[in-house]
């Protein structure tokens, strides 16, 4: 069951969670843009 709760929260939740520290955005959208600006040579700090 622990296994299974990490899961959910680690994969699931944390992955569409809004972060204030990414701009709210969600860490995968954040690593979207992040990997789209590095491909259009775009220094993102």
């Amino acid at each position: 069951m622990k296994a299974m709760a990490f899961k959910y929260i680690e994969v699931f939740c944390n992955r569409k969670r809004l972060h204030s520290t990414l701009g709210y955005k969600s860490p995968q959208q954040y690593l979207d843009d992040w990997l789209t600006a590095q491909r259009q040579g775009k220094l993102v700090v």
